[in-house]
């Protein structure tokens, strides 16, 4: 067993996995190659009764390279005795826009892996992602504006109904994974777009991270993979006073009206009380994507000082106060439309 398939057993045990379906999601890239011969490897040498399935989605977004990326996979997965699941995207079903692009393509491709796991019963869905793909999610969430739950990045694992997201060689660099793919003469298929530098993250991957580890910390990829651990486990602390608040404080009133106590609530700080809310509009499905930090700490204002007012929110969701109660009345109608009080 090589160094690679040693070190992915001890972090993603055969035992969890050996004998349920896992759906592998391969785009042909090294990341999704490198994890798929590993896992496999495990497979051959534990046994068990569960199997692998491959999924792929062609996005149809790079004409022929993305044909050749569909049929690398399905040449793999033959040669492995792999089931394979392909998908293709619509013609033109994928709208084209920077980043928003890619935002629209990962859509896409997880609404696919989603049904998929659905479909074949599969109790863990494997995504490639690694420290390199940490650390720059963090410094791009870092430059964009985050919080903790921000900072607590990609997570090695994460419930999803009768299933889990799993990313199993979120431990390893992505020099590592190179190597490992050396050392069984292992083939992969090269994206173009990822040195396209006029996305952000491609700029943070090429220049960014580099400059960092040669001018300030070398090690700056295991810096920054810490940095979300640790933001993880703040952020599984949270979640409990959250999960506790909640079920004490706030009740839901009929047309969907929330009322928030303030007494155990007003002297908390403005932090737990901005967790508070977003559980509240997670909760109740309310749209948080033009909510920004002032509003958070907006609310959490008025929690803490009862002084009686009013306020109009992104999603056209009315917040009022008075002495007992912070009230968040949804609107009667579509609860999309979006009005901002900036």
């Amino acid at each position: 067993m090589l160094d690679f398939e040693a070190r992915l057993a001890e972090r993603w045990s055969p035992a969890q996995w050996a004998d349920v379906t896992v759906v592998l999601a391969v785009s042909g890239g090294a990341d999704s190659v490198a994890m798929f011969r590993a896992v496999l490897a495990l497979k051959q040498h534990f046994g068990g009764a569960g199997r692998l399935i491959v999924g792929h989605f062609n996005h149809r977004l790079r004409g022929g390279e993305a044909e050749a990326d569909e049929q690398f996979v399905r040449r793999l997965c033959t040669q492995f005795d792999v089931a394979c699941e392909v998908e293709r995207a619509a013609e033109g079903s994928i709208a084209p826009g920077g980043e928003g692009l890619e935002l629209a393509a990962r859509k896409a491709r997880y609404e696919f892996l989603t049904r998929l796991c659905g479909r074949c019963g599969a109790r863990f869905l494997a995504t490639a992602h690694t420290a390199d793909d940490q650390a720059e999610t963090l410094l791009h969430r870092i430059v964009r504006g985050t919080g903790i739950r921000g900072l607590a990045g990609i997570a090695p694992a994460r419930r999803l109904g009768d299933w889990s997201l799993v990313r199993p060689i979120l431990w390893s660099r992505r020099s590592e994974v190179l190597e490992y793919l050396r050392a069984i003469n292992q083939p992969f298929r090269e994206d173009a777009s990822n040195a396209d530098r006029s996305l952000t993250r491609n700029r943070i991957r090429h220049d960014v991270l580099p400059l960092l580890a040669a001018g300030f910390n070398h090690d700056v990829v295991a810096a920054l993979a810490r940095l979300a651990e640790q933001a993880r486990e703040v952020r599984q602390l949270l979640d409990q006073w959250v999960e506790q608040m909640f079920d004490d404080k706030v009740e839901v009133r009929p047309a969907g009206i929330v009322r928030v106590a303030r007494r155990g609530t007003a002297k908390q700080p403005s932090l737990l009380l901005g967790e508070l809310m977003t559980a509240i509009w997670r909760d109740r499905g309310w749209p948080q994507q033009s909510m920004t930090y002032r509003h958070w700490r907006r609310l959490a204002a008025m929690l803490q000082s009862g002084r009686p007012r009013q306020i109009m929110l992104p999603g056209a969701i009315v917040a009022s106060v008075d002495a007992d109660f912070l009230t968040l009345a949804p609107p009667a109608g579509d609860q999309s439309v979006e009005q901002n009080d900036d």
